[in-house]
């Protein structure tokens, strides 16, 4: 996604920093539901606000230069997209607003110093990720009744990782079925870690929520499929891609609502005042094709909660 441009033309006209760790590619449909919700407060891109957009590819180590940036230009508010690119709009602070849409819980993760009252300079939205982590792994477990090593795929950068690490070991106990760890933060390794897993006598794969990996879905989705392991992501891009099934929390929801946010701010009100708001909407989507081609068959009490079934 190109950046816009025409500030220099324009100066009355807002420039909203836009920062995120993912691609533009993949998250096409989050921008304009992030437009959608500013579209709610009267702003629309190219006629009364402007948009820089710096994406880090996943390459989260990128955030804090592509930060700089955006102070630099300057911007009057910066939305940012995963705990990783709040954490870097943070680092840069000369009371810039930001917006975020995080996955993790912004108190614990230092971003703001309670929900109800931010503040700082920053608020924003927070979907529930590591909340509904276990429930991916219920949802696997009752596709695979019969599997007692389940794998975890986690990436080490993602601020998130402590959390969803603890949540889904919690459920594991419970469910009574073995969960190995395993890391990875680029192509490699996760072509490593896959096979591992293999090794592992892993049943099935709960893939940690992480921008790079929704990044990396068709990949994912692939080495599922080649190593006939079942997964289970939060993203429905991964489900597109070719992968079993996602659960999680709405993201288009939580960009929308973090656009609203954004033009709120623009028309005057501080980050301070807006409580951090948590996206509620949950969604099931399955892909049958997959299923097929898995020799896995989907109990139809699952097929009656899904949101959305791929043909």
């Amino acid at each position: 996604m190109a950046a816009g441009g025409g500030g220099g033309q324009q100066l009355s006209v807002p420039v909203i920093g836009f920062l995120n760790g993912a691609s533009a590619w993949e998250y096409a449909h989050l921008v304009a539901a992030f437009r959608q919700g500013l579209g709610e407060q009267g702003f629309v891109e190219g006629r009364n606000v402007l948009i820089e957009y710096r994406w880090a590819e996943g390459r989260y180590e990128r955030l804090p230069a592509l930060a700089a940036e955006l102070v630099s230009r300057p911007v009057a508010v910066i939305a940012a997209g995963t705990v990783n690119a709040a954490h870097a709009a943070r680092s840069t602070f000369r009371g810039i607003p930001i917006v975020f849409t995080v996955g993790v819980d912004p108190v614990q993760s230092g971003l703001v110093a309670s929900l109800s009252r931010p503040g700082s300079n920053l608020t924003g939205v927070t979907q529930m990720t590591v909340e509904v982590a276990p429930k991916r792994l219920e949802l696997l477990h009752e596709l695979l009744p019969t599997a007692n090593v389940i794998g975890l795929l986690l990436n080490p950068d993602n601020g998130n990782v402590g959390a969803l690490s603890t949540s889904l070991e919690d459920a594991a106990r419970t469910l009574g079925v073995t969960l190995p760890v395993l890391h990875a933060r680029n192509d490699r390794e996760i072509d490593t870690a896959f096979a591992s897993f293999v090794k592992l006598r892993a049943g099935g794969l709960v893939i940690g929520t992480d921008a790079f990996f929704n990044v990396r879905s068709e990949q994912l989705a692939a080495l599922a499929l080649e190593h006939k392991l079942p997964a289970v992501s939060q993203y429905r891009e991964f489900v597109a891609a070719g992968g079993l099934m996602s659960y999680g929390g709405s993201i288009q929801e939580s960009y929308r609502i973090a656009g609203i946010y954004t033009g709120r701010i623009l028309k005057g009100e501080k980050p301070a005042d807006l409580p951090v708001q948590q996206a509620t909407r949950v969604e099931l989507f399955i892909n049958m094709k997959t299923a097929k081609a898995l020799g896995l068959t989907f109990p139809l009490t699952l097929l009656g909660r899904a949101d959305e079934v791929i043909e």
